[in-house]
């Protein structure tokens, strides 16, 4: 029998919270909870979760500390922020620190099960590389140890955004679009017809991490109309 899923809801509005762990339950996971940012983090990071649920706006704590916190311990560990904020600022600001995904409130219960469904969908599937990736004679990814290195860089990588590179490297014959990174990396159908910036603000992230100048990008470029592409030194 397959091990059942266990997810950490971090949420402090008792009536939200509740109706998460009973939606959750139902679907076949286990559920765990905290009620405010010191308790959630406490758990978070002593605990072995599938995926974490973390509201932004917290006693104690907000989410944006959580997550920076989370990522600084565990690169790969797979999170989705809930936020009543829309404003572009905290959607990038949740992103920029690590979370896999956000989604804002209110929200469709049936949709976030998918989200969530989703992205643990493609953290099952990913697996360990000790693949170099050679921008140029200047500039290396290693996809095992989620890092860049080269002339005055050394930037680390979420393991959301090395599943980007490794997919964009793989097909650099062609330009890879926006609706196909949301299947392939975070594992959404297309039938699912999700708003969400989270491709767009990812992709901004890497260019941070490996371009020397991210407004006018070198490695990964955007096609009009088509998509992203990494240019990088094959051997």
């Amino acid at each position: 029998m397959q091990k059942s899923q266990t997810l950490l809801i971090v949420e402090d509005e008792e009536a939200i919270r509740t109706g998460l762990v009973d939606v959750f339950v139902y679907h076949g996971f286990e559920v765990d909870f905290a009620v405010d940012g010191l308790e959630g983090l406490e758990k978070a990071i002593g605990g072995n979760y599938s995926l974490i649920l973390l509201d932004v706006m917290l006693p104690s704590m907000n989410g944006f500390d959580i997550c920076k916190a989370i990522r600084e311990q565990d690169k790969s560990q797979p999170i989705i922020m809930l936020t009543a904020k829309t404003a572009d600022e905290d959607i990038i600001q949740g992103l920029t620190l690590g979370a896999d995904d956000y989604v804002a409130k209110p929200f469709s219960v049936a949709q976030l099960v998918l989200r969530v469904q989703a992205v643990l969908r493609r953290s099952a599937e990913s697996q360990d590389s000790n693949e170099i990736i050679k921008l140029d004679s200047k500039r290396e990814i290693d996809v095992a140890h989620l890092c860049i290195k080269g002339e005055g860089i050394n930037n680390s990588f979420t393991r959301r955004e090395m599943q980007v590179i490794e997919y964009l490297h793989q097909n650099n014959s062609r330009p890879v679009s926006r609706e196909e990174l949301l299947t392939k990396i975070w594992g959404y159908r297309p039938d699912m017809d999700i708003e969400t910036r989270t491709v767009d603000i990812h992709i901004a992230k890497i260019r941070k991490k490996i371009e020397f100048n991210p407004k006018e990008p070198s490695y990964l470029q955007t096609v009009r109309g088509a998509g992203y592409k990494l240019l990088s030194q094959v051997d």
